[in-house]
């Protein structure tokens, strides 16, 4: 199964979809930490495109057509991105769960983003402008969220992994 991932920086979607990885024994794929590594290797340049989530699509097809689940942690901001997730699992013959995570509480989020360190080797955090300009489709596929505003990271977990065993093998999780 793939467990794709999305919501804006800071909403809390990391740590979830870390603490589900770990829960589920899943490949853990972060886009954050791919495209770091890419521009590390390109000398910092700042623009690289969509090399981080080609790569990460691949990767994940690897893993599925292994058995193993896969979980994608990314911003997934944009209808092109999604839709590349679902035809991964399609491709790969298996489900796809999609979570948008999302903090309702907009002066939270605001703290989580200016309260942040940074994780990663020389990534660079998004400020709280640059949140707020951010592109954000809105989503059209069926898909969970989950409110890092109302939940605990080990409840949005538990409703998560309460989703996930409703669900018959071979049916689409909507």
């Amino acid at each position: 199964m793939l467990i794709a991932f999305g919501g804006l920086p800071g909403t809390g979607k990391t740590t979830v979809a870390q603490t589900l990885a770990r829960k589920l024994a899943a490949v853990y794929l972060r886009i954050d930490t791919l495209e770091q590594a890419i521009k590390a290797r390109e000398s910092g340049q700042a623009d690289i495109g969509a090399a981080g989530y080609l790569a990460a699509y691949a990767i994940a097809a690897d893993n599925l057509r292994l058995g193993s689940t896969v979980v994608a942690d990314s911003v997934n901001s944009l209808h092109i991105t999604r839709s590349a997730w679902r035809n991964v699992a399609f491709d790969a013959g298996v489900q796809i769960f999609e979570i948008e995570v999302v903090c309702s509480d907009a002066a939270m989020h605001r703290h989580r983003i200016e309260g942040r360190k940074a994780d990663i080797p020389d990534f660079q955090l998004p400020t709280w402008q640059s949140v707020l300009e951010r592109q954000y489709d809105p989503w059209e596929s069926a898909h969970l969220v989950v409110d890092t505003a109302k939940f605990s990271v080990e409840r949005a977990v538990e409703a998560i992994m309460q989703r996930l065993s409703e669900v018959p093998p071979g049916n689409p999780i909507v």
